[in-house]
């Protein structure tokens, strides 16, 4: 049972941010969607891994995973995935050293801390970013759609929504323009002051979608463009836009002062051609802008120089937000005691999956043993009593058994956290066998398979540290 103790080290976390190379830099580290469901069932499987989910925002790549249970624990002590990682979003086997230097990882209790940091804002470009959220949800429920969700992502990921909520609630972090739409919104404003018309909103997104909430409260007149126009007209609806599929905007623009694109594609959507139509048709006469948040990008940068057409892509969008990014640390401190505080409760959590059966199985025993006492005692000695009489000894009896069976409940709890490898077998070694017995089966019969009993260590880091904001240390 040692590596029950251990389950947190089963969860790691590998991967690249906006950090490394800018934004633009992500767009080779992101899986195309053709294909891309396939490609994570696969390397889940060639990696040994029980459990993936796959990240993917404007900000970062990663995936989230659990190791398999039932690994000799001695192979995966130092086993780093990053270059099968690499592999996999990449697409080519990395050069010797090239994964490790590209790509960070966390693992054990730094990735869950990871995890909390990027769903409350607190790891993003936009210190206190709203559609972080949204994004960790979406990946959540992509790995639980594709089959590669278990018990101990399901746990992680609850917790960290858990987490990012409490921050919104609680702190001021989230308020005001602290999103990257936010920033893209500003831009836009400034652009309709000097010529008022149209902005068209490539992609059906929770960055689009916010920009379109947010221009909607001046009156801006909207148009929503996806490749499946009734995709565009859902989104359309709520800011009293109008709607056109991507095939007729491309081949027939209407005039537009400024596109927002933020779709899912592995090529510009924009390109040269279609560029040029949509900067002939400005009633300003002047060059509309082009605001890119996709990454890949989605508006082909090369055509826009070569046209001179303004384009703002994501690495300017980040850069403007960072410049806020110090304003916020004094709520991002607050948030991160929040943090600090769901660590020990995911903790507790996975405790009570594993060994919820155990705890129940010992309270049984002693409700048992109690009954069976009282039932010899009315028996033999208390023949006389009454209906009530024996109903309140019994009731009586019951209540004392659970309040028994608490003091050893809470020392196991505090072996599991606290005591060194081998505490709970040494615990159940000195209590009778056949009571022994009947609680490691109860273990034995812990409803998630995932969590086996011969877990294994795949320490991708040392303990996790902290900088500024108490980001998980990552090698």
């Amino acid at each position: 049972m040692q590596g029950l103790v251990r389950v947190l080290e089963e969860l790691g976390i590998v991967g690249i941010s906006w950090r490394q190379d800018g934004s633009e830099a992500l767009a080779r580290f992101t899986l195309p969607r053709a294909g891309r469901d396939e490609r994570l069932r696969g390397f889940a499987r060639d990696a040994g891994l029980a459990e993936l989910a796959y990240l993917d925002t404007c900000n970062r790549v990663e995936i989230v995973f659990a190791h398999a249970a039932g690994a000799d624990s001695g192979d995966s002590h130092h086993r780093d995935i990053r270059p099968l990682v690499f592999e996999l979003l990449v697409g080519r086997t990395p050069e010797p050293g090239e994964a490790e230097r590209t790509l960070k990882a966390w693992q054990g209790e730094g990735a869950c801390e990871h995890l909390f940091l990027v769903a409350a804002g607190l790891d993003s470009a936009a210190v206190g970013e709203v559609e972080i959220v949204g994004q960790v949800r979406a990946c959540r429920d992509l790995a639980a759609e594709l089959g590669l969700s278990g018990p101990r992502l399901e746990l992680l990921f609850d917790e960290a929504l858990s987490i990012a909520a409490q921050v919104r609630g609680t702190t001021r972090i989230g308020r005001g323009h602290v999103s990257l739409a936010e920033v893209a919104v500003a831009k836009l404003r400034e652009r309709l002051e000097r010529t008022p018309g149209t902005v068209a909103l490539v992609g059906v997104s929770a960055m689009t979608e916010r920009t379109a909430l947010s221009l909607a409260e001046a009156d801006t007149p909207l148009i929503f463009v996806n490749r499946t126009l009734a995709k565009a007209r859902a989104a359309a609806r709520p800011c009293a836009a109008t709607a056109m599929c991507l095939t007729d905007f491309l081949r027939d623009p209407p005039a537009v002062e400024a596109v927002l694109s933020s779709a899912g594609a592995s090529e510009p959507l924009l390109t040269e051609p279609a560029l040029e139509r949509i900067a002939a048709k400005t009633h300003s006469g002047q060059a509309p802008l082009f605001i890119d948040m996709a990454v890949p990008e989605n508006i082909d940068s090369g055509a826009c120089r070569k046209l001179g057409l303004p384009r703002i892509g994501m690495d300017e969008i980040v850069c403007e937000a960072q410049i806020n990014r110090e304003a916020r640390l004094l709520e991002a401190a607050q948030a991160r005691e929040l943090v600090d505080g769901a660590l020990p409760r995911l903790r507790d959590r996975f405790a009570e999956r594993v060994y919820g059966p155990l705890f129940g199985a010992l309270q049984n025993r002693y409700r048992h043993t109690a009954r069976e006492g009282v039932r010899r005692l009315l028996k033999k000695d208390l023949k006389g009593l009454g209906d009530a009489e024996r109903q309140a000894i019994e009731t009586w009896a019951e209540v004392l058994a659970r309040r028994f069976a608490h003091i050893p409940t809470l020392g196991l709890r505090g072996l599991l956290h606290h005591g060194p490898d081998g505490s709970l077998d040494a615990f159940l070694e000195g209590l009778d066998p056949k009571f022994a017995e009947e609680l490691r089966q109860a273990l034995d019969r812990a409803p998630c398979q995932a969590l086996d009993r011969t877990t294994r260590r795949d320490e991708l880091s040392d303990r996790p540290g902290r900088d500024i904001i108490g980001q998980g240390a990552a090698r």
